[in-house]
Parts: C-alpha cells; sequence; structure tokens
C-alpha cells in the first residue's frame, strides 16, 4: 500500500510516536496502540453525505494533512502504508462482521502483518471492540487480555478465524476471515456500501470512536459514552454542542 507523498516521518509525527524503526514485533505493537490512541475511528464524512475516498493520497491528505480519522479501509491503509515503508510484510484481509443477527458480507478490512515467520492480526478500524494490539494467529483458543479488554480466537476446521471479545460477562463474536489475500481495488464495492447504503450504521448515525489506555470515548449520534477501568458513564449532547465535544474529546 503506497502513496506518493507519504512520509513515514511525518506519519509518525501524526501518531506522536517516537520509538524505534525497526521493522519487528516491538514496533508493531507500538505504532499500532499509538495511532490507536491518536487517530480516531470516524464517520463523518459519510455522514456529511460524502463517498469515502479509497485513493491512497487522499487518505495521506485527510488523516496526516488534515489531523482526520476515518473507518476501516482509511486507518487499516495508512497503518498499511507505514508498514510498507518499515519493510514489514503485511497482507489484506476481508472479515465478516459477526454480531448482527442476521449473516452479512465482508464488508471489513483488516491487517495480517507477517514478521519472524509469524502472523499477527492487525486491525485499527473495528470500532467498539477491536482489538488493541496485534494478535498472533497462533493464540487459538486462549483468552487475550489488552488493557482491561479481553479477546479470543477461534479457528475452524476451513482454517477461517473469529474474534470474539468478553463483553458483559460472555464472548461476544466480532467479525470472522481466512488468510485468502485480497487487493486494496477488491475493497471498493464495501466501501461504497458502507458509504451510501441506508442500512448501514456508517449512513444512519454518526460514530466517532478513540481508545486510551484504561479504555475508550465513543459518540454514537448524540450519546456520549466513556469507558474508564471498565467504569461507564453516558450524557447527551446537543446539537449546537456535537463540534467542541469533537474537537475537546477526539481533536477533530
Amino acid at each position: 500500500m503506497q502513496a506518493t507523498n507519504f512520509s513515514l516521518y511525518k506519519y509518525c509525527d501524526r501518531i506522536g510516536y517516537k520509538g524505534d524503526l525497526k521493522p519487528n514485533a516491538q514496533t508493531l505493537n507500538a505504532l499500532m496502540r499509538q495511532q490507536l490512541m491518536t487517530v480516531p475511528f470516524e464517520n463523518l464524512d459519510v455522514q456529511a453525505g460524502k463517498i469515502v475516498s479509497l485513493v491512497p493520497e487522499e487518505i495521506v491528505d485527510k488523516i496526516i494533512s488534515h489531523n482526520r480519522g476515518g473507518y476501516c479501509y482509511e486507518v487499516n491503509g495508512i497503518f498499511a502504508m507505514a508498514l510498507e515503508a518499515l519493510g514489514i510484510e503485511y497482507q489484506f484481509v476481508a472479515a465478516r462482521p459477526m454480531f448482527y443477527p442476521v449473516r452479512r458480507p465482508k464488508t471489513h478490512m483488516a491487517i495480517v502483518a507477517k514478521i519472524d515467520g509469524r502472523k499477527y492480526l492487525c486491525d485499527l478500524g473495528f470500532g467498539s471492540y477491536g482489538i488493541r494490539a496485534p494478535i498472533d494467529l497462533d493464540w487459538i483458543g486462549e483468552p487475550i487480555e489488552q488493557d482491561n479488554d479481553i479477546f479470543m480466537l477461534e479457528k475452524s476446521k476451513s482454517d477461517e478465524y473469529l474474534l470474539k471479545a468478553y463483553v458483559d460477562g460472555a464472548w461476544a463474536n466480532q467479525h470472522a476471515f481466512d488468510l485468502y489475500p485480497w487487493e486494496w481495488v477488491d475493497f471498493a464495492p464495501a466501501n461504497h456500501l458502507n458509504s451510501t447504503h441506508p442500512e448501514a450504521i456508517f449512513v444512519q448515525k454518526r460514530l466517532v470512536i478513540i481508545q486510551n489506555p484504561s479504555g475508550r470515548t465513543i459518540l454514537l449520534g448524540n450519546t456520549l459514552k466513556t469507558i474508564r477501568d471498565g467504569a461507564v458513564s453516558k450524557s447527551e449532547i446537543e446539537d449546537e454542542k456535537i463540534d467542541a465535544v469533537l474537537k475537546e474529546y477526539f481533536n477533530l
């Protein structure tokens, strides 16, 4: 994943990363966590009636030059550009959201990075219960603690992986994927659906999420939800105060 205007150093400056840039698992983990806590997951362009652009240079301009966030294709896309610049091998995978009551198409994008013969699930754009650090694909059937969240990977006989999150005392399915590699252009139909279909959550409601070491802050419609060390608080935001909330809580 390349863009003519992408700079690894400008990317690091955007996310506030000052650590090593060696192509290893430690850097992968550090960059993913730092981006999650500085670049929000957001669908504000969709809410403004726009179709999200998958042109790599426009993603760079939006996230790095204009201090914006984006949804899965954008935030995972910019992360893939950083991996490319570092020389870390990776592939895009298509994932099927599994928390709906009916079966849905594979509209989510994730990344599988490959370092020292090991494969790691990386995902910076799944929203409320997205992973907070890379997960080794060999960690099957074991609870994986990441800050105050717990995840688990299961693998079927057909080599499909299922990501689960421990939510309210029970395991909840999040998304499923296999290791068939997708090209960037393959996500164009799903992006159009997520940007335009009236049943897509991104079309229906404003959704902005930023992670922090003790939890996350979520703006869904006009409801502001903060999670800190397992404690949850909610408040309703008046329309005229939305811009101020986006600035204060999400730096947008």
